[in-house]
């Protein structure tokens, strides 16, 4: 069953980027210059990051600075000894944000990279796209965050990946927004794609030649109240994944089903900090999560060579400042798969994740701290379970500049 991106990914010459990210720079400046600045407002916003630690565990080198309960070993010693030492500065960021005044409402557009390569760059310090947005009154269009997933359950973490049971995909789509405010309602036509596990068939030439087949838009939408006391969302999706045997011979292997899944997410105020949780439950949405492994599973059901895998997903963090000077988070989250009959018996089926972090704020946009980190993977049926234990040391070092505007 063929596979498609999971993430958004973005290839581009790492000098271009650098190159466009000046003339960005530039024609900001030029432009508050020239005066054109009363109307538009533009920001530059970013950060320098260090990641340094010591994994007592092991994982899948090319996400050797995260936790990531997919990418830990299936099998011992899979990916070498245990207890490494590392060091990366992929988190950096940086981007451009407009805000420019029309008469249908503000305009405003966000081009956002950072440094953390994934799909055909994953293991890679190179520039990657996060955000390219436009929204213009209730219409939006680009890539951002869909609406299925809620950003704000992010914990204030400093491992780079985050809670694997959160919702977290930025996508392409066209996005409508007809209630804004305290009360918000939106909905959007996304980017489909999905990925396969062909199991114990995965050499046979039949399976190899299943493309595939994605005819219409994964759809989203969600609704939030917002309060004084934080905000609750609910959130919904529904999509086709397809795929077509490509292979002429005797055996009609194409096939369809359909993905679905409800996110329930909130924040809630409490004493010197906040809540952070969801909980997502569907099927065949797993390139919709954080950290979650295929969508599509094969079947034994006569006639049907592949089914959508249900997922559950948990997350439950608290982050608080103790004063103006120093935070903690701590927190825990899952993802559980109910694995289908032709599956593996060392594919994924629970991964877990938590941490706990101790952060300093010497000075305005300045961060630093530790931060203790444990991942866990069990697989299907074989028994095989894993637990990595790390702890990492970051120093963060933000930067804004706002040109014109009122």
């Amino acid at each position: 069953m063929g596979t498609t991106t999971t993430r958004g990914q973005f290839r581009a010459s790492r000098w271009g980027v650098a190159v466009a990210i000046l003339l960005l720079a530039c024609a900001a400046s030029a432009w508050a210059e020239e005066g054109d600045a009363s109307k538009t407002r533009v920001d530059l916003y970013g950060f320098a990051m260090l990641d340094m630690g010591y994994n007592a565990g092991q994982i899948n080198p090319d996400w050797f600075d995260t936790v990531r309960p997919t990418k830990l070993p299936s099998y011992e010693d899979e990916y070498g000894e245990d207890g490494n030492f590392f060091a990366s500065v992929r988190q950096s960021r940086f981007g451009v944000k407009t805000f420019t005044p029309t008469a249908w409402g503000e305009l405003r557009t966000i081009f956002e990279f950072e440094l953390f390569g994934t799909g055909v760059d994953a293991g890679q310090t190179t520039f990657r796209l996060r955000q390219a947005w436009g929204e213009l009154g209730q219409i939006g269009a680009g890539q951002t965050w869909s609406p299925f997933m809620d950003p704000d359950v992010f914990p204030n973490s400093i491992e780079y990946w985050g809670p694997n049971g959160m919702v977290f995909f930025r996508n392409v789509q066209l996005r409508w927004t007809p209630i804004q405010g305290e009360n918000e309602f939106m909905i959007a036509a996304e980017r489909p794609g999905a990925s396969a596990d062909a199991g114990a068939y995965s050499d046979r030439v039949e399976i190899q030649n299943i493309k595939g087949h994605f005819p219409y838009p994964d759809l989203t939408s969600h609704f939030r109240m917002t309060r004084d006391w934080g905000h609750l969302q609910i959130a919904g999706i529904v999509r086709y994944i397809g795929w077509t045997d490509t292979l002429d011979d005797a055996f009609d292997l194409d096939g369809e089903d359909m993905g679905w899944g409800i996110n329930v997410s909130t924040n809630l105020k409490a004493g010197k900090g906040v809540f952070r949780g969801s909980v997502v439950y569907g099927a065949g949405i797993q390139n919709y999560m954080n950290d979650a492994p295929v969508d599509i599973g094969l079947s034994d059901n006569i006639g049907q060579i592949g089914e959508v895998l249900p997922i559950l997903g948990i997350v439950a963090f608290y982050d608080m400042n103790w004063n103006e000077k120093w935070s903690s988070t701590i927190g825990y989250s899952r993802v559980d798969i109910d694995n289908s009959p032709g599956q593996e018996p060392d594919a994924f089926k629970t991964g877990q994740y938590a941490l706990a972090n101790l952060l300093y704020y010497p000075v305005k946009n300045v961060m630093l701290g530790p931060e203790l980190q444990w991942g866990y993977r069990q697989n299907n049926s074989d028994g095989w379970d894993y637990n990595d234990f790390r702890v990492q040391f970051s120093a963060k070092y933000s930067f804004g500049h706002s040109f014109g505007g009122k």
